[in-house]
């Protein structure tokens, strides 16, 4: 059905103004964002395939360029553009909330954060959050890549990179494309392994979270460090 066919209480823009942005749902949210669909597709609609086509919201903050391109409506480079800014600013709140407060004290922020980042890829990704001393985010990196199902991670590289950014401390994070968080033995053994060649520099592992699509496990929370 088209907007303007809607019942005025029940359009987007009115309810979001009406109720809150709260009271809308994921489609109808992104359908404001879109603004207008195709012929014969409202935007309603378009904006629920958009959806679909990414396994929902969470799928849809790691997009890039290309993969909106391939959806239908969304060829031309206004809608996209601006998709990959709300995609960004999403991004970049979040690293400011890290830098500005203690990422023990961000639990869900960091998880957040590191979703945003990791929690789609289609193979493994292993990164660090890298903290000063008051555990504020100095930077986040990518540091191994591997396949589907494992990767190599050297501990010297991890503790250069700690060094070069003067860190005190360090969220150590990787995903499962399985979709499963659970830390394996191999997950667990290697988090110890880092913990000790870490602290020979006087670095501490704060957490090891493990991402997968729309959830993510902090070890710590778990007593696994």
């Amino acid at each position: 059905m088209p907007m303007k066919d809607l019942p005025a209480d029940a359009r987007p823009r009115e309810k979001l103004l009406a109720r809150g942005a709260g009271a809308l749902g994921d489609a109808e949210l992104l359908a404001l964002l879109l603004r207008t669909g195709t012929a014969g597709r409202g935007v309603l609609q378009m904006a629920q395939e958009v959806l679909d086509a990414f396994g929902g919201i969470a799928g849809l903050l790691h997009a890039g360029a290309d993969d909106l391109k391939r959806i239908k409506g969304l060829g031309g480079p206004a809608k996209r553009a601006e998709l990959l800014a709300v995609i960004e600013l999403a991004r970049r709140a979040l690293a400011q909330q890290l830098k500005e407060r203690a990422a023990m004290d961000s639990a869900a922020a960091v998880k957040a954060y590191l979703q945003l980042h990791l929690g789609q890829r289609a193979h493994e990704v292993f990164g660090a959050l890298f903290l000063d001393s008051q555990h504020r985010l100095i930077a986040l990196e990518e540091l191994f890549r591997g396949t589907l199902t494992q990767t190599s991670v050297y501990p010297r590289e991890v503790v250069l990179r700690a060094l070069h950014h003067q860190a005190s401390g360090v969220v150590l994070a990787h995903n499962h494309p399985s979709g499963s968080v659970a830390p394996s033995r191999a997950d667990e053994a290697l988090t110890q392994t880092l913990k000790a060649a870490l602290a020979l520099v006087d670095v501490r592992v704060i957490d090891h979270v493990i991402v997968g699509p729309g959830q993510a496990l902090s070890m710590a929370e778990k007593g696994l460090l």
